[in-house]
């Protein structure tokens, strides 16, 4: 933020639209809170539901391994509380990396989590923890367009408090990826969508 954030935003026009991607401490919601309006900021559904604990705790757990990585959960409550303030600085990105399983399992593993199959449900889990499913649709759906003065999207989606197994694997390119929660449940579903996915796995 010092070296790199600070000095860019100084030197570049005030126009210039400045997106801090996948936001994972207190000191860069607190940044991004006090920044010029054309600073913005991202924020995983995993950095908001876990911390580093879920990476390391019981031996090092390598689906959960992602850059930024998982931090302490004073930094997750801090991203928690952003996401769910209302402040229209703060937008979804899932960051969501389809490695396959094999280059997460090994000596050198990939970074990144693979939230694509259920992203919009477990940022539901996140809101939900502290009531505040009112503000997910500005978050999900308003904020970032509005930021890069985007036309709203018009297609929606409709969420259910139905928890569904996630599978362990799912087909990749002639191997496999492996979804966060694999084996485990998610607490919401998407009953209904009026859009179309544009990546099938």
């Amino acid at each position: 933020i010092e070296t790199i954030m600070k000095p860019l935003v100084r030197d570049m026009p005030d126009n210039l639209k400045i997106v801090m991607e996948h936001i994972s401490t207190k000191q860069g919601v607190e940044y991004v809170t006090n920044a010029p309006p054309n600073v913005a900021a991202s924020i995983t559904a995993h950095h908001l539901l876990y911390n580093r604990n879920a990476l390391l705790v019981g031996g090092i757990k390598p689906h959960f391994y992602c850059l930024p990585i998982l931090k302490r959960e004073t930094h997750r409550l801090a991203l928690l509380s952003a996401a769910t303030s209302g402040n229209p600085k703060f937008f979804l990105g899932t960051d969501s990396a389809p490695h396959e399983t094999s280059t997460k399992e090994s000596g050198c593993g990939c970074a990144g989590v693979y939230t694509a199959h259920a992203a919009l449900e477990l940022y539901a889990e996140a809101f939900d923890s502290v009531d505040a499913l009112e503000l997910l649709e500005g978050f999900s759906s308003v904020f970032g367009s509005a930021f890069y003065g985007l036309e709203r999207n018009t297609e929606t989606v409709t969420l259910e408090e139905k928890s569904w197994n996630v599978p362990k694997r799912y087909p990749f390119m002639g191997k496999t990826v492996t979804p966060l929660r694999a084996g485990e449940k998610v607490k919401w579903s998407i009953v209904d969508k009026n859009f179309n996915f544009l990546f099938d796995v």
